[in-house]
C-alpha cells in the first residue's frame, strides 16, 4: 500500500489528468484497512462527481467498513456474490455464506452507498436451472442498482482447467443466460452490455470507459493501462512492483500498440456488445440476412437480441470497419 501511494503520488506530480472514475478491484480490496485504501484513492486528482467503485467480499463487509468507504468518498460497491445457493458456491470453491450478502447489502445502504452491484457466475456443472432461478430471485429481492452475470470460463492453470469433468456446457450456459436476462428485465433491470444489467442511470461508468476504448491508468501489481491505443500492463508480483516503485523505475512489464484499423474494428466489436449497437452498414447484406434472427434492426442500426448475445463473438468476426 505504501508503494501504491508512492506510485500515485509520482503520477500526480508528473501532471496526471483529472480522474472521472476509479475502480478498485482484483483480489479482495475489502481486506485492506479502509482508511489506508481511501487515502490512496484521495491522493488522485478526482473530479467533483467521480464514480468510485470498490470490490468487496461479502464476508469482509461490516457497517463500519461501509461507513469508512462512504466518508472517504466511495460511491459504489461491487459484491462478489457468485451464487445465493450454498451447493453452487461449494462447486465454485467459494466459502462465503449467502446470508452475508444480505448483511453486506444492508450495511452499504445504511452507510448511504446507494449504487450496489452484485456479481454473479453461472454455468458450473451441478448448478440447476432452479438454482439460477432462486439466485436471481434473491438478488432482485435485495434491490441492487446493478447486476453483472458472467458464464463460468475455464482459465489455464486453475483447478477447473485440470478437471474436464467440471467444464461448463455451452448449451446449459445459454439456457441459463436467457433465463437470467428474462428475470432481470422483467424486474426492471435493462441489459446495456452482454453481461451487465442496471436500473436506469446506474450503468457502471468505469466499465463503459473500457467498452468505449477510453483512456485509463492502472496502478498496482498486474494493473493494465490504455492511452490512445497503447495498452500496457505492470509486473505481476508484489515484491517486484514494490522494488520498482522504490527505485523509480518503470512498473511496466510489457505493452502493445494497436494501429488505427485494428482500433476501429475493435471499437465496432465492443459497440456490438452494448445496448446502442452499431450502424447496419458494418455487416454485409448477405450476413445481415443470414443473422436476422439474432438482431434487432431499427433506423439503420442493429443491436443483438438476447439470442444474438449468445453468439456475439461469431457475429463480431463478420463486421467490416469500412462503409
Amino acid at each position: 500500500m505504501a508503494a501504491l501511494l508512492q506510485d500515485v503520488g509520482q503520477a500526480v506530480a508528473n501532471g496526471m489528468q483529472t480522474v472521472d472514475t476509479v475502480f478498485v478491484g482484483g483480489g479482495t480490496p475489502s481486506l485492506v484497512d479502509p482508511d489506508l485504501l481511501m487515502s490512496v484513492i484521495n491522493a488522485l486528482p478526482l473530479s467533483s462527481k467521480c464514480e468510485i467503485t470498490i470490490e468487496c467480499n461479502p464476508d469482509n463487509v461490516s457497517e463500519a467498513l461501509m461507513h469508512a468507504y462512504k466518508s472517504g468518498g466511495a460511491t459504489r460497491i461491487s459484491l462478489g456474490v457468485q451464487s445465493m445457493r450454498t451447493n453452487v458456491l461449494k462447486i465454485l470453491g467459494r466459502e462465503h455464506n449467502p446470508e452475508n450478502v444480505r448483511t453486506a447489502v444492508e450495511a452499504a445502504k445504511t452507510a448511504g452507498i446507494d449504487e450496489i452491484n452484485l456479481d454473479l457466475i453461472y454455468g458450473s456443472v451441478g448448478e440447476s436451472i432452479d438454482d439460477v432461478r432462486s439466485t436471481i430471485g434473491e438478488v432482485i429481492a435485495l434491490q441492487p442498482t446493478h447486476v453483472s452475470a458472467y458464464g463460468l470460463t475455464v482459465e489455464p492453470g486453475t483447478p477447473l482447467a485440470r478437471d474436464p469433468s467440471r467444464f461448463p456446457d455451452d448449451d446449459d450456459e445459454a439456457d441459463k443466460y436467457l433465463l437470467i436476462n428474462s428475470l432481470l428485465e422483467d424486474a426492471g433491470y435493462a441489459n446495456y452490455e452482454i453481461s451487465n444489467w442496471s436500473r436506469k442511470g446506474s450503468e457502471c461508468r468505469h466499465n463503459l470507459l473500457y467498452w468505449r476504448q477510453g483512456n485509463y491508468l492502472g496502478f498496482g501489481c498486474a494493473a493494465h493501462s490504455h492511452v490512445n491505443g497503447r495498452r500496457s500492463w505492470n509486473v505481476r508480483t508484489p515484491d517486484r512492483y514494490i522494488d520498482l516503485v522504490a527505485s523509480g523505475e518503470s512498473r511496466e512489464a510489457s505493452f502493445e500498440e494497436l494501429g488505427q484499423e485494428a482500433r476501429t474494428l475493435e471499437a465496432l466489436q465492443l459497440a456490438l456488445r452494448m445496448r446502442d449497437g452499431i450502424d447496419e452498414r458494418h455487416l454485409l447484406a448477405p450476413d445481415l440476412e443470414m443473422l436476422e434472427e439474432f438482431l434487432t434492426r431499427e433506423n439503420g442500426r442493429i443491436r443483438l437480441n438476447p439470442r444474438g448475445r449468445l453468439v456475439a463473438n461469431e457475429i463480431a468476426v463478420r463486421l467490416v470497419a469500412g462503409s
